[in-house]
């Protein structure tokens, strides 16, 4: 059986959805940084940081949604480093965000 033999089943499927699962997450994380930042009394840090935390947001937002809509097709493109490493990148910067809030 070769690779053009494949029959790829609910794999795209599932990663689809477990992109949306993050995707979804990721937007919590953002509001909930907003939220804490304006209780806290919106001092100028924090709201750097909600900033940063909203740019971080809106990359992860986009490399996702490219992703989900390569993955729409019987036999998606396989995931690029460069969109794999700027999705690390913007979950680590959420966190590193995050943990800038709290302290």
């Amino acid at each position: 059986m070769t690779a053009a033999d494949r029959d790829p089943g609910l794999q795209p499927e599932r990663t689809r959805l477990a992109w949306r699962r993050t995707t979804l997450t990721a937007t919590v994380v953002a509001l909930l940084a907003g939220r804490q930042a304006l209780h806290s009394g919106a001092a100028p840090a924090a709201l750097v940081a909600v900033a940063l935390s909203a740019l971080a947001w809106l990359g992860f937002l986009r490399v996702a949604h490219r992703r989900v809509t390569a993955l729409g097709v019987a036999r998606p493109e396989q995931f690029a480093p460069r969109g794999a490493l700027a999705a690390a990148l913007c979950t680590v910067a959420l966190a590193v965000f995050a943990a800038a809030m709290l302290f």
